[in-house]
């Protein structure tokens, strides 16, 4: 489908318009990509993925960009827009993306995979290929995949609580390197004031979601809807009854899962387990 246009020219797509808004800054100004990197102290290369529509970057990297080409607040403005886009994921995700970006509180139960607001590149690359996606299609869902972290440093963002069962923080990555750094960001995000990690071992024995993902998302207002996934299809929940069976279940297997000090500890030792990348 053909990206709609304004009179001005420009793209009505988030994305597509934040990067055309940065380029035709950069540009005005007379600035190459490779300068502007060298007076905002960035690698050019990351202007270049932005504009390219690759990577949206991060609030730090378009504040600045702001500041230097005098814009007030139109960058950020776009890049927010841009972030809130939900027409970058498959359409069967979108109805789930948008309550997620609203949602004050998040509680998730993985048995398959690390939930995708704390996957890093590495990880979702591998996770998102061995779903069959390739080439370009693969690079727009990283980085729609990665946008999703925003919701848990930005100001006022949701509570989070994620109970991981053992089986995911065994299925090492065949890259060494990026399966280190995903279990170093789990260890890092775990510090966070208002985001928890527990560990759900095999030592607990069987349960009743061995092969389901579940996510709760307490909107505003109070009310509660639940996500559920297996490895052929997604479910939004809105009835009470299958929710109240969901939040036992739930309930149950944060009882069972190990504290959150202990859990670092867990991922830690499975961390010193990788081996290291040999010198080059």
């Amino acid at each position: 489908m053909p990206q709609r246009r304004t009179a001005t020219g420009r793209s009505r797509e988030p994305r597509a318009r934040f990067a055309e808004e940065l380029k035709a800054c950069r540009e005005a100004g007379g600035n190459s990509l490779r300068q502007l990197g060298e007076k905002l102290g960035w690698d050019y290369s990351l202007f270049g993925k932005m504009e390219n529509g690759h990577t949206l970057g991060s609030a730090d990297v378009v504040t600045a960009l702001d500041q230097f080409f005098d814009t007030g607040t139109l960058l950020v403005t776009l890049w927010e827009l841009a972030l809130g886009d939900h027409t970058v994921f498959k359409e069967e995700y979108r109805e789930y993306m948008r309550l997620e970006s609203e949602a004050v509180g998040l509680w998730h139960f993985g048995v398959t995979r690390i939930p995708g607001v704390l996957q890093t590149r590495g990880y979702a690359t591998e996770v998102l290929a061995a779903g069959d996606i390739w080439g370009e299609e693969l690079g727009r869902q990283v980085e729609a995949r990665l946008g999703r972290a925003e919701l848990l440093t930005r100001e006022k963002g949701p509570y989070f609580r994620t109970i991981l069962s053992e089986a995911v923080l065994r299925m090492a990555l065949r890259e060494t390197g990026a399966w280190r750094e995903q279990l170093e960001h789990l260890l890092e995000a775990s510090e966070r004031p208002c985001l928890t990690i527990q560990v759900l071992p095999f030592s607990a024995g069987p349960c009743s979601l061995d092969s389901t993902d579940v996510m709760f998302l307490k909107l505003p207002g109070g009310r509660t809807v639940a996500y559920t996934e297996t490895a052929h299809r997604g479910e939004l929940i809105h009835e009470h009854t299958p929710l109240d069976r969901l939040h036992r279940i739930y309930d149950a297997l944060r009882d069972q899962a190990l504290p959150p000090a202990e859990s670092r500890r867990f991922i830690g030792r499975i961390l010193a387990e990788v081996p290291c990348d040999p010198p080059t």
